[in-house]
């Protein structure tokens, strides 16, 4: 279930949907938990809809499409939907030193799990970033990429912080470590 038709179904049913603001990276746990507390609620309102037969006899004015199934929901992907841009790099962050950490300790599922967040943060973010090439370096088995993806970080946040003079430096180091 997408922000638009949480909002949606929100307003037809009359709900406050409530917008908690941006959030700092050390709160993601909780809002893992918040997450989960959704799900179960989401689940209750399914089984309560399908019981139900409609939601309202009342026409609609917007078309609300049928209740999704829990198994369905991606709660991941709803936490992501609520994560700015700096608390996504923020995080891909975190994970690029999982990801590091998981290389030096030969830890392959670590490794696999770790690259399939940071790809999913990637695709999230807007091409600008790179987040194809940060989840490429930090996954690499050699300093090299561990050097490209700190690279490829501080790229992302210097253009998130629009000090675009900075970026031509960065953009030199990548280029010389990649011809390497």
């Amino acid at each position: 279930m997408s922000l638009e038709q949480l909002e949606t179904l929100a307003e037809r049913r009359e709900d406050d949907l409530c917008d908690i603001g941006s959030t700092s990276s050390e709160e993601v746990e909780r809002m893992q938990m918040a997450t989960m507390c959704s799900q179960e609620y989401a689940q209750l309102y399914a089984n309560y809809i399908s019981q139900a037969g409609q939601i309202d006899k009342a026409p609609a004015t917007t078309a609300i499409p049928e209740a999704t199934p829990i198994d369905e929901l991606d709660a991941e992907e709803l936490l992501l939907q609520t994560l700015s841009e700096r608390q996504k790099l923020a995080e891909v962050g975190k994970l690029v030193g999982m990801a590091r950490y998981a290389l030096e300790g030969h830890d392959t599922n670590l490794l696999q799990d770790t690259k399939r967040r940071i790809e999913r943060l990637a695709r999230s973010l807007p091409e600008k970033y790179r987040g194809t090439e940060i989840a490429r370096a930090a996954t690499a088995p050699n300093e090299r990429g561990a050097k490209l993806a700190e690279l490829y970080l501080s790229r992302a946040y210097k253009l998130l912080d629009e000090e675009y003079a900075e970026i031509p430096g960065i953009e030199n180091a990548i280029r010389e470590l990649k011809e390497e």
